[in-house]
């Protein structure tokens, strides 16, 4: 379909239903709906963050801030990269999700050094469920910080589900699974039926250490 066609009441409900959009390039008009047979998520409670990636976390050698630049982390996911010059996040979509974000429904969590944005993520966010749509890195790890602060939001927000669309081999070493579509519709219709979850129950002065001792509890 047509980008000028969905709205965000049409955007959200593809969300609900398990369905995300896609752009085929950068400067394509139109969007198409994805509903992968096989899901990737993250089991909040079995994320994996590697001893040397706490180690590095711990040095604390990023500041850690939520929606303070969200277009400009949707501008760098979308930004050619090594094997990659074209991209399924086009202007249109750039658009659409800066929309939502300015509605409360996606949001991004981003790594700063010396007022330099060096990496980060951004997602969708509706009641107990985060669905993560991409990451970027200007410097080592910036992306693995960003996703180990968001898994600590969602634990301390008593989140349900981190959906990442598609398992890749990066993401599997950090405790990413696959699930069959009919497995994950369960597990996201128990997630949104979460009205109680808080996405803002972190505080943005959450030390390294409380960040690290958030994603090893479990509930």
């Amino acid at each position: 379909m047509y980008a000028d066609e969905v709205t965000l009441d049409l955007i959200l409900n593809a969300y609900l239903n398990g369905l995300f959009p896609m752009s085929d390039d950068r400067s394509d008009k139109n969007i198409f709906w994805v509903d992968p047979e096989e899901r990737g998520i993250f089991p909040l409670n079995e994320f994996h963050c590697p001893k040397s990636l706490k180690k590095f976390i711990r040095k604390a050698p990023f500041k850690v801030k939520i929606n303070t630049a969200f277009r400009d982390v949707m501008q760098a996911c979308a930004a050619p990269d090594k094997g990659r010059q074209s991209t399924w996040i086009s202007h249109d979509i750039e658009e659409i999700y800066c929309d939502l974000h300015e509605q409360g429904f996606a949001h991004s969590v981003e790594c700063w050094q010396d007022d330099n944005l060096v990496g980060g993520l951004y997602g969708v966010c509706i009641r107990g469920a985060f669905f993560g749509e991409s990451m970027f890195s200007r410097v080592a790890n910036a992306s693995k910080v960003a996703l180990v602060y968001l898994v600590a939001r969602l634990k301390k927000g008593q989140f349900s589900l981190l959906d990442s669309q598609f398992q890749t081999d990066h993401l599997k070493t950090l405790g990413c699974v696959e699930m069959q579509k009919q497995d994950y519709k369960i597990v996201l219709n128990h997630a949104i039926a979460n009205e109680d979850a808080d996405f803002y129950s972190l505080s943005a002065d959450t030390s390294p250490s409380d960040v690290l001792q958030l994603i090893t509890q479990t509930s």
